[in-house]
């Protein structure tokens, strides 16, 4: 679809967003150390040697199950950034097995710099639209997607952590380093709170929602990453670029806040039992 040929959004005359961003050019570090407990078919383990998670065969590349999805939540157009030597991503989806239900294209991030550098590498594809942004190591709820997209604004979707440690394959421990989000009274994003103490985590009370990197950006977060300076992992990152454009452009993000799971792969043992909760769902990119 091209741009600007959304459906308009019910009362605003606005379009809806039909362009999305998925984020694959990490290294995949964590994917590629070694674990003996984890349980890999030969072509998952090259996968994972690669450091290819996105291409992670679960069946089908776990990308075909992010990508279908996104395409049930009514995106049309797929950008996926990545790095100057996956090439075999960009074979697979040009030549092996194209999608007919979202178009997809390329970005090229030359280094791995960060998810802010990320999403600047996707600047010409937005052409100044407003679109989503998504982990492809991660398998979203088509229900947060599609709100989203409806949306009308910038915004999140937050999880709620209890419900993505039962009903997802992240675990208690791993969930406790995610950040967290802190909200107002309107729904509207204050802070995004980086690997949270014990204090912050009790000052957030009973209920504690997830960032797990599902946004709706306008087009001002280029400007806002153009403008941040790397964090003290040496990255820059998404999460201060979203502070910037909040204090510095008076940006507004809502954060819709869902109890529903997030799958995760980020490590050989996410692969076994991401397997189990795939099972049953058909990938049709």
């Amino acid at each position: 679809m091209s741009a600007g040929t959304g459906a308009l959004e019910s009362g605003t005359g606005a379009p809806v967003p039909d362009k999305s961003v998925v984020l694959a050019r990490g290294l995949g570090v964590r994917m590629q150390q070694p674990d003996a407990s984890a349980r890999l078919d030969r072509e998952q383990a090259s996968a994972a040697d690669a450091g290819m998670k996105g291409m992670i065969p679960f069946g089908r590349p776990f990308l075909d199950y992010v990508l279908s999805a996104l395409a049930d939540a009514g995106y049309r157009q797929a950008c996926l950034v990545i790095g100057p030597e996956h090439e075999a991503i960009r074979e697979y989806y040009t030549r092996i097995r194209r999608p007919t239900r979202i178009e997809v294209s390329f970005a090229i991030q030359e280094r791995a710099l960060g998810t802010a550098d990320a999403v600047a590498a996707a600047e010409r594809f937005v052409a100044g639209e407003r679109f989503l942004v998504i982990n492809s190591d991660n398998y979203y709820p088509v229900e947060a997607c599609r709100a989203l997209r409806t949306l009308g604004s910038a915004g999140l979707a937050a999880f709620a952590r209890d419900d993505l440690v039962r009903d997802g394959n992240i675990g208690a421990d791993r969930v406790r380093q995610f950040a967290v989000v802190r909200v107002d009274a309107a729904g509207d994003l204050l802070d995004i709170i980086e690997k949270p103490d014990e204090a912050a985590l009790a000052a957030l009370g009973p209920d504690v929602w997830i960032s797990m990197n599902c946004w709706t950006f306008t087009a001002s977060i280029f400007r806002a990453c153009a403008n941040i300076r790397p964090s003290p992992r040496g990255e820059l990152e998404v999460t201060d670029a979203v502070r910037y454009a909040i204090t510095s452009l008076g940006e507004r993000f809502r954060v819709l806040q869902f109890r529903l799971p997030v799958l995760d792969v980020s490590t050989r043992g996410d692969v076994a039992p991401v397997a189990v909760r795939l099972a049953g769902i058909e990938a049709r990119p």
